[in-house]
């Protein structure tokens, strides 16, 4: 059963757990989930949450994951990959964006007006993953998933309508491909991590900020900037993220147990956690629009001078790619062709 068909039965399971808990077996392994969200945001209550109550079941008790959201571990996002190498945390969500040009073959998927489906990428980026990425980027962790969200976005002070309405404005970007993106947009890009967006546009340090339609709630965007601009078809740019887990944790856990860990991940959960993330733009989206929110859509057919702008940064990739020794045309090659393989199929 795919992961996805598991949770749709989950309320049921737990009723029976909680049954039969008594007949449980004696938990043996303690799992310390660690990442940068608030609890009630979407990813932890939808997507992480989820799966570890998966494994907490399927385990019968055998594995208990704790959770510790907002950096409650200590230390910053940024620090996050390396928290679960040196075994700060046995597992932890991340944006690959936090540590710039550290994860660079997930860079494909960051390409501007790349990719229309999220759930689509998301597949692309879990197969193109076992085939580039493991042994490489992620050599020292293992993955339990990788994804995207939803279509990416800008939200301002001010109505953004053309790039020409970006010039000389303070945007907090979220990976380099970003950043790039809004320096090419003739705007000034501010690196920060997304928990630091709410006190920077208060304060006015950052004119708005590029996140998808989701994230905005637990940050509370709508309520400190009323602009937000959006476009239809092709995605102006989105981030990439992983789950992973500490190697040897990993390696160090019972056969059956692994197998639980084995048969909730990968390509099933990293669709899942993509499509689940952009379906929460819908929601998100009409907070704004219930508040009065200006929303300025960006129809398809007149794109073409945002994606004028920012074609060259196809070229400066492969470019920077081809200088680490990495094919970085092949990889949008292989990213087009598993993006269409998933959409052919669903």
């Amino acid at each position: 059963m795919s992961f996805t068909n598991k949770i749709k039965t989950l309320t049921a399971a737990f009723a029976l757990a909680a049954a039969s808990a008594g007949a449980a077996a004696a938990q043996e392994v303690t799992l310390r989930m660690h990442q940068f969200l608030p609890p009630q945001a979407n990813v932890p209550a939808l997507v992480l949450d989820v799966w570890a109550d998966t494994i907490e079941r399927e385990s019968e008790g055998r594995i208990k994951i704790e959770r510790f959201p907002a950096m409650a571990l200590g230390g910053t996002p940024p620090e996050l990959m390396d928290q679960v190498i040196d075994g700060i945390a046995d597992i932890a969500w991340t944006v690959n964006g936090f540590t710039p040009g550290r994860f660079p073959r997930s860079e494909v998927f960051e390409l501007p007006f790349f990719l229309n489906d999220a759930r689509a990428a998301s597949y692309a980026y879990w197969q193109l993953a076992q085939e580039e990425m493991a042994s490489a980027d992620y050599a020292d962790v293992q993955l339990l998933a990788t994804w995207v969200h939803g279509p990416g976005m800008i939200h301002t002070n001010v109505p953004v309508r053309t790039p020409e309405d970006l010039r000389g404005l303070k945007i907090r970007g979220g990976s380099r491909m970003v950043n790039d993106l809004l320096t090419r947009l003739g705007a000034e890009p501010v690196g920060m991590p997304v928990t630091m967006i709410p006190e920077a546009l208060t304060r006015g340090v950052i004119d708005g900020t590029t996140i998808p339609w989701e994230v905005t709630t637990s940050l509370r965007v709508p309520e400190l900037v009323t602009n937000h601009t959006e476009f239809e078809g092709t995605s102006l740019y989105v981030l990439t993220f992983t789950l992973s887990m500490n190697r040897e944790v990993y390696e160090s856990l019972p056969d059956d147990l692994r197998q639980i860990i084995d048969d909730n991940s990968g390509l099933d959960l990293s669709v899942f956690a993509g499509g689940t993330q952009s379906d929460a733009d819908g929601p998100a989206r009409q907070i704004a629009v219930d508040r009065g929110n200006n929303i300025i859509t960006i129809p398809a057919d007149e794109t073409q001078p945002w994606r004028d702008a920012v074609e060259p940064i196809y070229e400066s990739w492969v470019a920077d790619m081809a200088a680490r020794g990495i094919d970085g045309q092949a990889l949008i090659d292989r990213a087009r062709a598993l993006m269409a393989e998933y959409e052919a199929a669903n």
